[in-house]
């Protein structure tokens, strides 16, 4: 019995996850989790790095969100962005650039 309590509570906090993504809002506008992510330096540079096929994907889900914002409408509900096709396409990108900055400062307590 107690073999099974991790596989349980492993698809219950699947489940959490799904029903929380959906609950978020941003993917009834066709947003990605990454295109949520506030701006700091951090997160600028990341986005200066990405290919320029995301960074074009990524504004058109930001322009498309606005307008759709600004229309008080959303996408139809086969186009929201569902919780198994979210991408984190930012995060490799932002973590190779927390790590230079988190290097750059040991470097320069030396």
């Amino acid at each position: 019995m107690a073999a099974r309590a991790p596989v349980a509570s492993g698809r219950l906090l699947v489940g959490f996850r799904k029903w929380y993504y959906n609950m978020c809002g941003f993917n009834k506008f066709g947003l990605l989790r990454d295109d949520t992510i506030y701006e700091d330096d951090d997160v600028k540079e990341a986005l200066r790095r990405l290919p320029e096929t995301q960074y074009n994907d990524r504004m058109f889900r930001m322009k498309r969100a606005l307008d759709l914002s600004m229309k008080q409408q959303i996408l139809p509900k086969d186009q929201w962005t569902k919780y198994e096709e979210d991408v984190h396409y930012l995060s490799p990108y932002l973590d190779e650039v927390i790590r230079e900055r988190q290097e750059k400062a040991e470097w320069m307590k030396k």
